[in-house]
């Protein structure tokens, strides 16, 4: 295979032979294959050039229909070949990760087209794939309505297997097991508290195995945003335990609707902690020879741990519409917190003679070391409470215990955007009143490049918005029976997308009593594996598919999908997260509410209109825009040129 898809000239800069190779493509070699010529697509690709040969952070806001993603592929792919290291392609979620790869989506229309091997690989997140463990806790308690059993006897031979593995291959991933839903689903699938440093399994784990797979790709890495941050959060301590990072070094990083990094990295740069698990990890060293004294720490600690958990359970509160319970400060919880961290410190220092003893297995110390060190750097953010955002919830072992960063810029502006390496954030929405700050704010990045360009498609006669008059003295009912009206009016062939899981509920829940929908078949997400479910939409086309993650992403052209009911404006959740960044705002609503809810708005509007062919209705069921000029007034603003909002 040839290093690159043209004749490079070393005397001349290579972006430079990139770039009009690029040109090539748009203006004639795809065009040759039945694409049209699109100028804003062109322009990008301009764009794109500069920020590839500068290795700097560009900004890409283009609207639906200019072909984006093809654009940043085409530079990713080449750059890649020219450094030798793969880009990555960071995608907002693992159902965006789908649409990317699906054999109908860019990467294989432009292997096709340009008779070019792309060698592109899924580094999925650990929770995409099955936990050994898990699935014998789950066969042991005999659930006898779940098939556990067909599910291990399905797995490679290899995975039973006390034999050296001649061959192998990854396996497990939540695509293979689409009957299952979400919940059933994580009671298999890995979750952050399994430690897979001390599982025996882990030379056979699936999760690994793809990692294996990943690492080798010469041109793309695909993952989800939170994988990425991931990466970079665990970078240094996965070195320091002799461990591979998650991801190899890479030569330029796309963030794909990069205007929901903020929240990924948020997730990813955090704590969680739970009592079991501690005390799990804590009691190995009790299996060793240790002084007395450290044993007595260890028990102490142990009680300790259920004292502070208990005083989380007592001293939180639970927030209506979210599973997350909100911490009241108290001084007698940051008191049991105090008395945890010290004993925490003693054990720490312990451990130091220990060590120097040689009566523990150093394998396990490191690692045991490196969960003390975690929960100290936890904890004493806790007890800086200004400088954090945490919060409880409930799992069937105790209380979970989250705690992150109220700020994330400090660690991407040193382990993502200082790296000198170009990054694309590309997505149809990045700006606010036409300006890139309030996501460049957000990340901590002060230097970088941007353009905007407007979709190429005729909105004001492809798509009505509708804004339905219903009673509010009705509630729920009332925008039920208007929601109802509106899916028959299209004959279904509609996407139904929530703020929240409780608003999809609810609707799942009423759906099934009224009379309009009874004939329609409605796909639930959470009910099955997310690119079954849009296959399944796709495929039967007077379909109903009701979600609460595909605001973004979601490409479904045709008949299909020719109706969005947005069931509530897409304000940001009253979670500890936005509880925080609230209280640091001098105007919340408009500094934090508003331009969330336009940025996902738009989002959710851009599932309508994928193909010029399309046309399709838009109906917002939001009260807001009956309740509030302000509110009104700003969709109005946002809404793509020429089409009115009609009530």
């Amino acid at each position: 295979m040839e290093r690159y898809p043209f004749s490079y000239n070393p005397a001349r800069p290579f972006i430079q032979q990139a770039g009009e190779w690029v040109a090539d493509v748009f203006y004639e070699l795809l065009p040759e294959a039945g694409f049209e010529v699109r100028d804003e697509q062109i322009y990008m690709a301009f764009q794109l050039e500069k920020a590839f040969a500068e290795k700097k952070t560009i900004f890409a806001e283009a609207g639906v229909g200019t072909g984006k993603t093809l654009a940043y592929l085409l530079y990713a792919v080449c750059y890649a070949r020219y450094t030798r290291k793969p880009a990555v392609i960071a995608c907002a979620d693992e159902s965006l990760i789908e649409q990317l790869v699906k054999p109908e989506g860019d990467i294989a229309k432009l292997a096709r087209h340009l008779d070019l091997r792309i060698d592109a690989r899924l580094g999925k997140s650990p929770d995409q794939y099955l936990c050994l463990r898990k699935l014998d806790e789950a066969r042991v308690q005999g659930d006898e309505e779940m098939l556990w059993e067909d599910i291990a006897a399905s797995l490679p031979d290899f995975v039973y297997s006390h034999a050296p593995m001649q061959a192998f291959h990854a396996y497990g991933d939540r695509r293979d097991y689409p009957q299952l839903s979400d919940e059933e689903w994580q009671r298999i699938s890995w979750d952050s508290f399994q430690d897979c440093f001390t599982c025996d399994r882990r030379h056979r784990c699936g999760q690994t195995l793809s990692r294996d797979h990943y690492r080798r790709s010469t041109d793309l890495i695909i993952c989800s945003h939170d994988y990425y941050l991931e990466h970079v959060w665990t970078y240094d301590g996965r070195k320091r335990e002799g461990q591979l990072p998650l991801l190899p070094e890479h030569s330029s990083v796309v963030f794909d609707e990069g205007h929901l990094l903020e929240s990924a990295a948020m997730k990813a740069l955090g704590y969680k902690m739970k009592h079991v698990v501690f005390e799990e990890l804590i009691t190995r060293l009790l299996q060793n020879e240790i002084r007395e004294s450290l044993a007595v720490l260890i028990d102490n600690a142990i009680v300790q741990s259920e004292a502070m958990f208990a005083a989380f359970g007592h001293f939180s509160r639970l927030i209506p519409g979210s599973d997350r319970k909100e911490i009241i400060l108290h001084p007698e919880l940051l008191q049991e917190v105090h008395r945890f961290r010290e004993l925490l410190t003693a054990i720490e220092e312990g451990l130091v003679f220990e060590s120097e003893l040689y009566t523990l297995d150093d394998y396990q110390l490191r690692i045991v070391e490196e969960h003390l060190e975690m929960m100290q750097k936890a904890l004493m953010l806790f007890e800086r409470s200004e400088a954090l955002i945490c919060w409880v919830t409930d799992s069937p072992e105790g209380l979970v215990l989250s705690i992150m960063p109220k700020s994330v810029k400090e660690v991407l502006e040193t382990h993502v955007f200082g790296l000198n390496m170009p990054i694309v954030f590309s997505s149809a929405t990045l700006s606010v009143d036409g300006s890139f700050r309030y996501v460049a704010d957000s990340l901590g990045i002060g230097n970088f490049l941007s353009f905007s360009v407007a979709s190429p498609y005729d909105y004001e006669q492809q798509m009505k918005v509708l804004a339905p008059q219903w009673p509010l003295a009705d509630g729920f009912a009332g925008k039920m029976k208007e929601a109802a009206r509106a899916l028959q009016a299209t004959g279904g062939r509609a996407l139904i997308l929530f703020r929240t899981r409780e608003e999809l509920r609810l609707f799942k829940q009423h759906a099934a009593a009224e009379p309009v929908l009874a004939g329609m078949r409605l796909y639930f997400e959470g009910d099955g594996e997310i690119s079954h479910l849009i296959s399944a939409f796709q495929s039967e086309e007077e379909s109903v598919l009701c979600a609460v993650s595909l605001w973004e992403g979601l490409d479904v052209p045709g008949p299909s999908l020719s109706n969005v009911i947005i069931w509530s404006l897409p304000f940001p959740p009253h979670d500890p997260v936005f509880i925080a960044k609230r209280k640091t705002a001098a105007d919340p609503f408009a500094e934090v509410d508003l331009p969330y809810m336009l940025l996902r708005l738009r989002q959710g509007i851009g599932r309508l209109i994928r193909s010029r062919d399309d046309n399709g209705v838009a109906v917002l069921l939001g009260e807001e825009l009956r309740t509030d000029p302000v509110v009104r007034e700003r969709v109005l603003a946002v809404l793509p040129e020429g089409v009115r909002l009609q009530d």
